[in-house]
């Protein structure tokens, strides 16, 4: 039943992510909001159906490993973004931003909520917990990679990027965000990575294009 369920729970996140989300006619903000909305409301329906706060990667016990382990993970990237910045050579590589995002709303809300919060919440707390109850821990990591990785389809047209690059990258990623979270014990320190992995690519990219200008 546990396996059952876990695959119905991918499917859904799948459809959700790829079709009713694009189509549900809100804004960037409502669409943040409707993803923070359904990483509290997977969690909420996971404790319901008896996993426990540390199954899920929630104890409060567990924030300060956390916060460490994200801590850590986050140097490696916001180092990458700084040292491309501070070599003109590696700064004109960088997809310059438009000028017209709203940066501050981007990276103070949409990511941290619509990104971050929602993907966490879904992937790293409740289908990881739903995976590892139902599978071999093998065939967890594998079945929660591919998930990932296909749940960014739509983002990946989208953007105009290529399909199979984008969830081949995604879902290898899901390696090292499910680490982290199994060492730490806590959905913190994916959260963090992840956090700092958007935020620093979306301010390199505005840094870039002002240079750019200049």
């Amino acid at each position: 039943m546990s396996r059952l369920a876990s695959v119905a729970a991918a499917t859904a996140a799948l459809v959700w992510n790829n079709v009713v989300l694009p189509r549900s006619g809100l804004g960037p903000y409502g669409r943040a909001v409707a993803g923070g909305a359904l990483g509290l409301s997977a969690v909420g329906a996971a404790r319901a159906a008896g996993y426990g706060v540390d199954e899920l990667g929630l104890s409060a016990s567990r924030v300060r490993s956390g916060l460490h382990y994200g801590a850590l993970a986050s140097v490696a990237p916001l180092a990458g973004y700084a040292i491309t910045l501070s070599v003109p050579a590696l700064r004109k590589r960088v997809p310059p931003g438009d000028g017209a995002t709203d940066l501050a709303g981007w990276v103070g809300f949409r990511i941290p909520v619509g990104t971050v919060t929602h993907e966490e919440l879904v992937f790293r707390s409740v289908l990881s917990a739903m995976f590892h109850r139902g599978w071999a821990p093998t065939t967890a990591d594998v079945l929660h990679a591919t998930t990932f990785g296909l749940w960014h389809v739509r983002a990946a047209r989208t953007a105009g990027d290529d399909v199979r690059t984008t969830v081949l990258l995604t879902g290898a990623s899901t390696w090292l965000f499910e680490w982290l979270r199994r060492r730490s014990g806590s959905v913190v320190a994916p959260a963090l990575l992840h956090l700092s992995v958007n935020v620093g690519g979306a301010v390199a990219a505005e840094v870039a294009r002002a240079r750019a200008v200049d």
